[in-house]
């Protein structure tokens, strides 16, 4: 035992050069109160700091229109203001003494906004996107943070993926980028903890009477499912934050992916397990096996994608993949699921004229409700979705069943994610495809992928025993076309002559409520259960009022989708369709 007299142990975060206290002083006014402390150096001039354009949706949002009373002195403790120059929307350049050494930010912010993707302060909780909230200093975001919530109300808990600082309710990062890739929780959640695949998991839950057993339980074959697939844990320790229940969802419900942690809010027990392997796999997909596109994070500007198709729309594969294989659902929820998602494509006439790759570069587009008509796009996760399924089985084709996307992923996952590289936008997925089938598929990334040549079902399916099945059939129809926005589900068109429009809907109508239950999230396959002529009472906020409206569902000729095993399949179909359905090869 050696004794180290007179030196002092430096913690992370005595090592921080920007602090922040975020103040939890008044959650009943959604008001967050910022406190940025920023180390100064040697010939440092100015001093700028900025706000995020953009976070967690691929839309600019603008975050710094909610900034106000925005002030810089030398400390704390300082109250004369040091003279301060707006550069653009969300840039600051501030100018201290030569001699200051430390400059103090103070701003506040007001979040109040219900889902994974905002942020939220009320008198039942807070969750913070922390780049909703927190500015940064453009040239030193590689630095050691520390951020603390200070005036926690009484009973409330605190849960983020970070390390603890020092005090109570306080985080360090080893960046800014990972300070805000970690969401916080405070409040009076659920908690609990589990071991799964080697690592160690927490769980934090906002939710009125959900069932543990069932969730943990769920979760555990998830992860520990996913970790198997992928060869172990890239981390040490995962964070859960679910927020379950009617006031978790206005539309905005779902989840977001963060390195070590995901945020989901969802309506119910069921969704929120569905959503937790979608975002768990992206643990992989996305946060780590990443499109260079998407490199270095560009927080002032839009950062464009070809591969959101396969970052997003093929971890949906990867999520019902998850639940299938782990008998969490069954073989003809998979496939039924697989011909809703096929009719859903084939209905939307941009389909013949957008592909995989341009519905990725226009993401950013989503936030408009004109973009999102059947008309005019396509959506990724969608056609990513299929192109999944059809990879998968194609591979197992050219390769007799030795081979699956999963040795795929395993492959990116060995020469990217581990090499801290990223792939190329087009090409990178298609040689990796190609190493590992061990023969060319330009042809279906030319057509299906760069291109929008109509899909061939029947040739690719038929190589995995599955049949499509596609009949005409009258179907209900709202009269509107719903559509998903940062504002909830709204109207994005009504049909000239329609009931609903007779009854007064109109569009931009934020879709609130359907017969008594928030509006579903999966509303074509909700519409599909319905008959026409079946009157629906329809709740809508428009202009900050509610209104109700009572009319009866029209009817238009619509295609039914049915994906199902052959009847008699060839030895071969039959391993490619049991090997896609277990995750195994030959």
């Amino acid at each position: 035992m050696i004794a180290l007299l007179g030196l002092a142990v430096l913690t992370p975060s005595a090592l921080a050069t920007i602090r922040y206290q975020i103040s939890l002083a008044h959650p009943e006014q959604h008001i967050i109160y910022v406190s940025m402390q920023v180390e100064t150096r040697e010939n440092y001039g100015h001093i700028t700091v900025a706000l995020p354009a953009w976070d967690a949706l691929y839309q600019i949002r603008d975050f710094a229109y909610r900034v106000r009373d925005i002030r810089a002195t030398e400390s704390a403790r300082e109250t004369k203001p040091l003279r301060m120059q707006k550069l653009d929307k969300q840039t600051w350049r501030i100018s201290p003494s030569p001699n200051a050494r430390i400059v103090n930010v103070t701003y506040s912010v007001e979040w109040d906004e219900p889902g994974p993707f905002s942020s939220q302060l009320n008198s039942h909780h807070a969750f913070f996107n922390l780049a909703q909230v927190l500015m940064y200093v453009p040239d030193r975001r590689g630095e050691d943070a520390l951020a603390s919530l200070t005036a926690v109300p009484d009973g409330w808990k605190t849960i983020a993926a970070l390390p603890a600082g020092s005090t109570p309710n306080s985080f360090t990062a080893s960046s800014y980028d990972a300070l805000v890739d970690a969401p916080m929780e405070a409040g009076s959640f659920d908690e609990f903890e589990f071991e799964s695949g080697g690592a160690h998991f927490r769980c934090a839950v906002d939710a009125h009477g959900y069932k543990k057993g069932v969730l943990e339980n769920a979760l555990k074959r998830i992860t520990a499912y996913q970790l198997q697939l992928m060869g172990g844990p890239p981390f040490e320790e995962f964070t859960f934050i679910f927020h379950i229940g009617p006031y978790s969802e206005t539309g905005v419900g779902g989840g977001m992916e963060h390195m070590n942690s995901t945020a989901i809010a969802t309506s119910s027990l069921e969704a929120a397990i569905s959503v937790a392997a979608h975002e768990f796999f992206h643990v992989w997909n996305v946060k780590r096996i990443r499109a260079q596109g998407l490199e270095p994070v560009d927080f002032t500007k839009e950062q464009y994608t070809r591969a959101l198709w396969f970052a997003e729309g093929v971890t949906n594969t990867y999520q019902y993949f998850t639940l299938e294989r782990t008998n969490l659902w069954s073989k003809e929820a998979l496939l039924g699921d697989f011909a809703e998602q096929i009719c859903e494509l084939e209905a939307r006439p941009a389909s013949q004229w957008q592909s995989a790759e341009e519905s990725s570069l226009d993401a950013w587009f989503e936030k408009y409700d004109f973009y999102n008509r059947p008309d005019r796009s396509i959506w990724y996760y969608n056609k990513g979705q299929i192109l999944g399924m059809l990879l998968d089985i194609r591979i197992r084709d050219v390769t007799d069943n030795r081979k699956s996307l999963d040795d795929v992923f395993r492959l990116m996952n060995e020469k990217y994610a581990r090499q801290h590289k990223f792939y190329d936008e087009s090409a990178g997925i298609r040689l990796a495809v190609e190493e590992v089938a061990g023969a060319s598929f330009q042809d279906f990334f030319e057509k299906y992928v760069e291109g929008t040549e109509p899909i061939a079902y029947d040739e690719l399916l038929t190589a995995g025993g599955l049949l499509l099945r596609t009949e005409k059939q009258d179907s209900a129809d709202y009269g509107f076309w719903p559509s998903r926005t940062l504002n909830g589900m709204v109207v994005a068109a009504v049909e000239s002559g329609s009931a609903a429009q007779s009854a007064g809907v109109r569009e931009g109508d934020v879709l609130v409520e359907l017969n008594g239950e928030p509006f579903p999230r999966r509303f074509a396959s909700w519409l599909g259960r319905q008959s026409p002529g079946q009157k629906i009472n329809l709740r809508v906020r428009r202009e900050g009022e509610e209104k109700q409206f009572t009319f009866a569902l029209g009817a238009h000729s619509d295609r039914r989708c049915h994906v199902t095993e052959a009847p008699h399949p060839t030895a071969k179909q039959r391993r490619i369709c049991e090997g896609m359905l277990h995750g195994t090869t030959d």
